[in-house]
């Protein structure tokens, strides 16, 4: 949930038009804050008060809205911290300038986010408050807000403030204006609304049913009733013209809307809307305490060797400047000067590369492209590179890709430099949401997968297909699409499952293997193609396979929940 602080100036500009001149420094407002939170506004004015935007006139508008940050608190928990410290912030305790809203809000920004709101607020000079201008603001505005008395009662230019019942329990409104605030309060899940009227039996037969919804939804979603012969705006505003009668929304939007008694539908409607606010992934419920401690940063290959004896493998081509001047790149620019280098040294250097691969034997090409893995390492390489020169991987790739038989050092020291590409920040836009580098980088791993003759040429694969297969896990952890197409997750998936199949002898490629098939896995849609591939070839008995051969491998049986998850139940 973002967490919003509005602004407004008490003065309404009468301490920027005057306090350069009776105070002799600008005092650019007098500040009176609250937080707003899921269109509810949170305010300090002699007590703490839940309302709906706008509903203190007498402050007028925000003259600001500074966005906190965000926070993943329930509701309930919101609510218990507002109760914990609702005494020290009481009608006795308020004081118009030493313990105010701002008071409120940086201790309730703190806690929501873990930091206060601007210091520039908080900090507002107590020297304002000797002065004759000090003076002349104290009276206005305590004069507005007199200490201790009540604020006003619900009405059209001040409404009452919204209660806050626990988390499980019916909530009710007594106005059209308490009813907007609560189904704005439910916006991120669903609402469901019972008007009722004290003249209704039929009601009445229902109210310990919704009383133990409500219980059993808690802070999931919001029930609500409204008795119609109290809140007649609200029956109004809704067209309500019997009762019971209900309406549902999800999240924000009107679903449906039924009469009479009928606790049958009730029921299963508001399982129904639970189901569909929260539809959690089965995977977020498993105990997966070793794949989720597993590092989700991607895997690089650092090792710098001797760049004498590689440059000299290069024969008259490693005297190039190109090649002299990213030597000098990888051994002797400091970090700090790498970033700015990256121009004047990768852009040529990345150009002898491609010329490389027509003119040099190909049994030494390795060499330009461990060069360029080297380059890769130093900060800001990577970014350079796939940003700027970004038809130079593509051209490796599309060469090694392109060998019947490719030389085993070229393989290898291929993989190395697409796992360092990792190493950019654009690396999920540039290389997986690009189809060209995607493609080329799909094709080197499927086929050094299955690279029997070279155990390493195996490892460093499944270490680029976990880089991979991390990159594009990232935005699915967090709500968004994936990064590779469906597509290729399939045929990356069926090649990770060959290869499971295959391997017999390195524990090291066979964990990068099921560990990349865990995170391919990991909160993909249920009933996707992936799942769907993986159920034909049962990949379930593929990997349990592996246990006799690898009885120490702990990730396997993880890896089999994550296919359990997926509706994989086979043997």
């Amino acid at each position: 949930m973002d967490v919003q602080l509005l602004v407004y100036d008490l003065s309404h500009g009468l301490a920027r038009q005057m306090s350069m001149g009776m105070l002799g420094f600008q005092l650019d407002a007098v500040y009176h804050t609250s937080i707003l939170i899921e269109g509810l506004e949170y305010v300090y004015q002699q007590s703490i008060r839940v309302v709906q935007p706008g509903a203190f006139s007498g402050f007028g508008t925000p003259i600001e809205k500074i966005h906190l940050g965000k926070t993943q608190l329930p509701h309930e928990v919101i609510i218990d911290y507002l109760n914990s410290v609702k005494d020290r912030f009481t009608p006795d305790a308020y004081s118009l300038f030493t313990h105010n809203c701002n008071t409120f809000t940086d201790e309730f920004s703190s806690f929501l986010v873990g930091k206060g709101i601007p210091e520039h607020i908080t900090n507002m000079p107590q020297a304002v408050l000797d002065t004759p201008f000090g003076g002349m603001l104290q009276r206005q505005l305590g004069g507005m807000f007199p200490v201790g008395d009540p604020l006003p009662e619900s009405g059209s230019e001040m409404p009452s403030a919204v209660s806050l019942p626990p988390a499980g329990a019916v909530r009710e409104a007594g106005a059209l204006n308490e009813l907007d605030a609560l189904l704005t309060s439910a916006k991120s899940t669903f609402a469901v609304i019972f008007f009722t009227s004290r003249t209704c039996p039929p009601c009445k037969m229902l109210y310990p049913l919704y009383d133990e919804l409500a219980q059993e939804v808690g802070d999931k979603g919001v029930l609500i009733k409204v008795d119609t012969s109290q809140a007649s705006n609200a029956a109004d505003c809704f067209s309500i013209r019997a009762t019971p009668t209900f309406i549902t929304f999800l999240r924000g939007e009107q679903e449906s809307q039924w009469s009479g008694v009928d606790a049958g539908r009730l029921k299963e409607t508001v399982h129904m809307l639970v189901q569909r606010a929260h539809n959690s992934h089965p995977h977020e419920s498993l105990k997966l305490p070793n794949f989720f401690a597993q590092s989700t940063e991607p895997a690089f290959y650092l090792k710098v060797p001797p760049l004498t004896k590689l440059t000299a493998k290069l024969g008259t081509f490693g005297t190039d400047p190109a090649v002299l001047s990213v030597k000098e790149f990888v051994e002797s620019i400091p970090e700090s000067k790498a970033p700015e280098s990256s121009r004047t040294v990768l852009g040529p250097f990345s150009h002898f590369v491609v010329r490389c691969l027509n003119e040099v034997p190909i049994d030494v090409v390795f060499a330009v492209v461990d060069l360029l893995r080297c380059a890769l390492i130093k900060p800001g390489a990577a970014e350079y590179i796939l940003t700027n020169e970004a038809d130079t991987v593509q051209a490796v790739l599309d060469f090694v890709n392109s060998q019947k038989e490719c030389p085993y050092a070229l393989r290898l020291v291929t993989l190395h430099m697409a796992c360092n590409l990792a190493k950019s920040s654009h690396y999920a836009d540039k290389v997986l949401g690009q189809e060209d580098l995607r493609r080329h980088t799909t094709k080197l791993i499927t086929s050094s997968l299955l690279d029997e003759a070279h155990r390493s040429v195996r490892i460093s694969a499944a270490t680029l297909l976990l880089n991979v297969a991390l990159v594009n896990n990232k935005p699915r952890r967090d709500g968004d699409h994936d990064m590779v197409p469906e597509d290729d997750q399939v045929e990356l998936a069926a090649s990770v499952l060959e290869a499971v199949s295959r391997e017999e002898s390195s524990e090291e490629a066979l964990r990068g293997l099921i560990l990349a098939m865990g995170f391919l896995l990991y909160l993909a849609p249920p009933g996707g193609e992936m799942s769907d591939l993986l159920a034909a070839l049962d990949a379930k008995s593929t990997m349990l396979a592996k246990k006799s051969r690898f009885p120490n491998e702990k990730f396997i049986p993880e890896v089999v929940q994550l296919l359990e998850g997926l509706g994989m139940n086979g043997s």
